[in-house]
């Protein structure tokens, strides 16, 4: 706890002179036992609206992207051959 808390619990609490009590407010709000404006709040939540499908839909060509470039990548890989002109004598002599 830190200091300040002990002393202000120490010391009485004074009355607000404008009859206000914040301890009485916060124990009369909470949560409603029927909410007026849950039906109409629900759909943001629901349907294509969820989270999954926020999430899904927020990249929409991500997963087609990624297969196409390792598909490219393969195929340079295997099938490419490198375009080198080198030959065995190394890269110390001047090329031609």
């Amino acid at each position: 706890m830190y200091p300040t808390r002990i002393l202000r619990a120490s010391r009485p609490e004074k009355p607000n002179i404008t009859g206000f009590d914040i301890k009485k407010l916060i124990a009369a709000t909470g949560q409603p036992k029927y909410d007026p404006w849950e039906r109409a709040e629900a759909w943001r939540y629901t349907g294509i609206f969820s989270r999954w499908n926020r999430f899904k839909n927020s990249l929409p060509g991500l997963g087609i992207a990624t297969v196409a470039f390792a598909a490219y990548c393969t195929y340079e890989h295997f099938f490419l051959k490198p375009d080198h002109h080198h030959d065995d004598k190394g890269h110390g002599e001047a090329h031609h």
